[in-house]
């Protein structure tokens, strides 16, 4: 992947969440959207010596967090889950990759 576009793509977020141990990136989450009627949970993803230990919750807790605060009655907020990870976002009100606000 070319890094000026994938930097051009995480500045273009909307939010974004990130959490560290020692210094090293181990789970990461954005919304990116138009700000107003659509908002899009990207990117959720947690390191495979990380997983486990409930990091993937602190983001999406965060990411919910922001929704709420930001989202107006009416709004689509959805994802597209990575096969067998559904009921992870399933405990976020997420069904069939959407919710709304």
């Amino acid at each position: 992947m070319d890094p000026t576009l994938a930097q051009n793509s995480l500045n273009q977020s909307l939010f974004h969440v990130c959490l560290y141990c020692d210094n090293n990136l181990a789970d990461y989450g954005r919304i990116i959207g138009d700000g107003a009627l659509f908002y899009y949970v990207q990117d959720v993803v947690v390191k495979n010596h990380y997983q486990g230990q409930g990091l993937g919750h602190f983001i999406m807790e965060h990411i919910q967090c922001y929704l709420a605060d930001t989202v107006c009655n009416g709004a689509t907020v959805g994802l597209l889950s990575v096969k067998g990870k559904e009921s992870f976002y399933q405990r976020y009100g997420y069904q069939n990759g959407m919710v709304k606000f």
